[in-house]
């Protein structure tokens, strides 16, 4: 990992105009790292241009300089860094821009990344991209300030379950503490990410729950969301967020799943598992993929369908 950490380091300092991007549907791993390796570039002197590839929910509207995150159109491109995507249908209608980089350098920590870079940096072994952005700007002797820590921070909270999934590691904690020690507002942020829910996202978790239905001897949790449901409780497909760990955390639980409705036959998968159950392979069968315990994938069928082919494919991988 080291030599391919000072491969990117070379291909860094050698371009003086750098992209970086990440997925669709961002969530705080994906717009903590851009915003982070945004900034510590910057301190280079380096011309960055931060990617809009999605809307971004309101949960990170806190972060610091969340406005560097531009949509921008480009013709060549000398470096384009990609984080936190496991492959290129993730980038949206930004995945033009890879025919349009000279270099790619692709950093991701999903164990189903495709390796689609000029330079894979992909190590399944980090709790999040974040410790990986970390990890860079250690390599490179970058200042990383409470701003960067900040985003990084966030970045590593929010993809490992506030530090409860099993890809936390000793060197998380010591990652988090260095990060806190830069003298970030750990309070306000855990208050921002996990505290602040609105009355539209609270309403949206009460009808969600309404539907709730149990499997394999209560060991499977099924929640559906559907544009009804969206639309009743005046919410937007971003305010799901939590809606999975709730069900997850039910006693008999070890595998939880949240379908969305995002079009009447376009249902978007998110499972989630405790102790046995490698969800990463049971989104594979849909073309999907993530981590051992957290995963998600797409079936292009209406929700009832998608509920009764997601649960045949878990009780078929128990």
């Amino acid at each position: 990992m080291n030599d391919l950490f000072k491969l990117a380091i070379d291909k860094i300092l050698a371009s003086d105009e750098i992209f970086i991007a990440s997925h669709v549907n961002p969530d705080g791993d994906n717009i903590g790292s851009i915003i982070a390796l945004g900034l510590a570039l910057k301190k280079l002197k380096k011309n960055v241009r931060v990617i809009k590839t999605d809307e971004i929910p309101t949960d990170y509207l806190f972060l610091p300089f969340i406005d560097i995150i531009q949509p921008y159109e480009a013709s060549d491109i000398d470096l384009l860094i990609v984080l936190d995507c496991g492959d290129i249908d993730r980038l949206g209608k930004y995945k033009s821009l890879l025919n349009k980089a000279k270099t790619i350098i692709n950093i991701d920590h999903h164990i189903s990344n495709t390796k689609f870079g000029t330079l894979n940096i992909v190590d399944d072994k980090a709790a999040a991209t974040g410790e990986l952005i970390y990890d860079l700007l250690k390599n490179m002797s970058i200042e990383i300030d409470k701003d960067i820590a900040t985003c990084l921070y966030a970045a590593i909270s929010t993809d490992t379950g506030s530090f409860m999934y099993d890809s936390v590691t000793s060197r998380t904690h010591k990652i988090i503490a260095s990060l806190i020690e830069t003298g970030i507002d750990k309070s306000n942020i855990n208050i921002k990410l996990y505290q602040s829910r609105s009355i539209e996202r609270t309403n949206l978790f009460i009808k969600s729950f309404s539907t709730l239905k149990t499997y394999h001897n209560n060991r499977i949790a099924v929640v559906k969301v559907t544009q009804s449901m969206l639309n009743k409780s005046n919410a937007k497909m971003e305010d799901t967020e939590g809606i999975i760990s709730f069900i997850r955390d039910i006693d008999t639980v070890e595998v939880a799943c949240l379908l969305k409705e995002y079009k009447e036959n376009e249902i978007k998968v998110s499972l989630r598992s405790k102790r046995t159950v490698d969800v990463s392979k049971i989104c594979s069968k849909f073309n999907g993929g993530g981590h051992i315990r957290a995963a998600g994938c797409t079936i292009y069928d209406n929700i009832f369908n998608a509920e009764n082919k997601i649960v045949e494919k878990i009780i078929d991988m128990w």
